[in-house]
Parts: C-alpha cells; structure tokens; sequence
C-alpha cells in the first residue's frame, strides 16, 4: 500500500472498526496526520486563536476517528482486541506497549478479525 492509497482508505473507512490494516497503511496515516498538523502548527504560528490554528484544531478532529478506526484495525491485524488502544491512557508504558504492537508484522492466515490484508 502505498502513500496515497492509505490516505483514500482511510477517509473511506474511517468509521469501520471491523476488519484488519496493513502496518504500511497504518504508518502511511500516522505520516500524513502528522503532515496535517505540522503545515497547520507552521501557518498558524502556534496560536490557537488565529485562522490558521482553528482550521488546524478541525482538521485534528476531521482526523480522530479516521485514526482510531486505522489504530484498531491495526491491532486487529495482529489478532488483539481494539480496546487494547486503551493503553493509550497509561502514562509511557501504554504507549510502549501500542508502540511494539504497531511495528509488529501482521498474523499470517486469516484470525478472528478476518482475512490477513497482505493475501498471505
């Protein structure tokens, strides 16, 4: 999966938590979350209370859900539960623990969650 194709995905199936994503596809979202909020925190002179640093704060909401969505079916590809993401909440450890899971290869064959995306 490439840049663009991971960007079209993810606005396409940004409510779906069912199913599983390609570690490229979820990074390719981070990449580009993180572009997104970069050209907006440069435009916007890190004000918040300008043009620029409103449409930056939506733009951040735009890309919540779609990133949630891609976080879960990250986590489904390696056969855990999405509500694993909520390690998020724990101080450094829980975010170690996403951290190593996210870079983590996907679980060959198909598992509880579906089919493996890479058709391996």
């Amino acid at each position: 999966m490439n840049f663009g194709e991971a960007i079209k995905f993810g606005f396409n199936n940004y409510a779906n938590f069912q199913g599983r994503s390609r570690r490229s596809g979820y990074w390719y979202w981070a990449l580009f979350s993180a572009l997104v909020s970069a050209a907006f925190n440069i435009l916007s002179g890190g004000e918040t209370d300008n043009f620029f640093g409103i449409l930056g704060g939506l733009a951040g909401l735009a890309l919540l859900l779609p990133g949630l969505a891609y976080a879960v079916r990250r986590l489904h590809d390696i056969n855990k539960s999405g509500w694993f993401i909520l390690f998020a909440l724990i101080p450094l450890v829980g975010w170690i623990f996403l951290l190593v899971w996210y870079v983590k290869d996907s679980e060959p064959g198909t598992n509880r969650f579906g089919a493996n995306p890479k058709g391996a």
